[in-house]
């Protein structure tokens, strides 16, 4: 992604309006949070930042096209006793610039997670994540278990089983044109029509005409990839999920990790 990309959406009604709806949906954090970039050689990620300094830290990875800011809800919680960094995932809808290395596989993409926790100085950090944000995490930590001193996964789709056909099908109008009206229709569908936060989904809804990198997936890992895996595991998953069947998810996290929460 050229420099020359995110410059040309940023002046756009589009552009100007996404960051509006950043800036607002940020506010919402408490009082004395900070927002950095740190640069690796993919280009500058931002992260924001809440929480005691010296407490233990906590590293949060979104959803796709979520951004870091939709922590919001939860943050005051998370932040009491902890310091806590959420990121715009690189290449993805947010305030990080993808300008420099392209990030061609998983190898990269865990690269630059690291470039991450190591520029902010963190030695052994839990992870919190969402979604596609849980893949991410969880690939990381497999690869580098000694790094993560706890992992949470929240409905994450696609580590333990497949996606389900039917929300595939939903899925692809956005995967294929993405829009602003058909964000809007699918995660309206995703969450059976239930109140969300009209700042947040505006913000949701602005990103989809984002200039996004190509998305990179880690692949399912296998039974034989958590042989020895130490870190300790919580996963939460949504029980009316539309994205996977959550009883399926269950089983397959306790077949691969019986001493993880679910």
């Amino acid at each position: 992604m050229a420099l020359s990309t995110i410059t040309q959406f940023a002046d756009t009604a589009e552009g100007e309006a996404f960051y509006r709806a950043y800036d607002a949906v940020l506010s919402k954090w408490p009082e004395g949070t900070t927002s950095s970039d740190v640069e690796s050689r993919f280009g500058s990620t931002r992260v924001n930042s809440c929480g005691p300094e010296g407490a233990p830290p906590v590293l949060l990875l979104p959803g796709g096209g979520a951004t870091s800011t939709v922590w919001f809800d939860n943050i005051a919680a998370l932040s009491r006793a902890h310091r806590v960094h959420a990121v715009d995932l690189m290449g993805d809808a947010g305030r990080s610039a993808h300008t420099g290395d392209a990030i061609r596989n998983v190898d990269d993409l865990l690269d630059w997670l690291e470039s991450v926790v190591d520029s902010l100085g963190l030695a052994r950090p839990s992870i919190v994540a969402h979604s596609y944000g849980a893949i991410i995490a969880l690939a990381y930590a497999l690869r580098t278990p000694e790094r993560v001193d706890r992992l949470m996964l929240l409905d994450p789709n696609s580590c333990f089983t497949g996606m389900q056909p039917g929300y595939l099908l939903h899925a692809l109008p956005v995967l294929l044109r993405p829009s602003e009206r058909r964000e809007r229709a699918l995660v309206t569908w995703e969450t059976g029509g239930r109140q969300l936060d009209a700042g947040w989904l505006d913000l949701l809804a602005l990103g989809a005409t984002f200039p996004k990198a190509k998305t990179i997936v880690p692949k399912r890992p296998s039974a034989k990839a958590f042989r020895d895996f130490g870190v300790a595991t919580t996963v939460i998953l949504a029980r009316d999920s539309a994205v996977h069947d959550s009883s399926r998810v269950e089983t397959a996290v306790r077949r691969v990790l019986p001493a993880a929460r679910t």
